[in-house]
């Protein structure tokens, strides 16, 4: 029902910044829950930021008040606001979406975009 493209992860210096951004495919269903997922090499994967469709946002606590999650329910596109970058940042970064019905629900994932923080 949904794809899933992300872009603009990349390389940046430890304190940089970068923006990722998520854009779903057309559906006729209307997403609910957006969010972002990373894992790195060994670890498991986590959530790092999600957002409703009403804009209500959560945060994992090592990334509160650095990042920002947002969304353009008309684009259908969700996006990742990331200051102040670590280098425990560093991992493959997953855009997710859920579809939830009154008889179905499937979460819908990108390729992954990977964002590395040098020191």
């Amino acid at each position: 029902q949904v794809q899933l493209v992300e872009s603009g992860g990349g390389l940046v210096q430890a304190g940089g910044s970068l923006e990722l951004s998520c854009a779903a495919s057309r559906t006729m269903y209307s997403i609910n829950d957006m969010g972002w997922y990373r894992q790195a090499p060994g670890k498991q994967r986590e959530l790092v930021a999600s957002i409703t469709r009403g804009a209500r946002t959560n945060y994992l606590d090592s990334v509160k008040g650095r990042f920002t999650i947002s969304r353009d329910n008309t684009k259908n596109m969700v996006y990742l606001q990331m200051n102040s970058l670590k280098p425990e940042d560093t991992a493959v970064y997953f855009c997710n979406a859920r579809i939830v019905t009154s008889t179905w629900a499937n979460d819908y994932w990108g390729q992954g975009t990977q964002v590395t923080v040098s020191s």
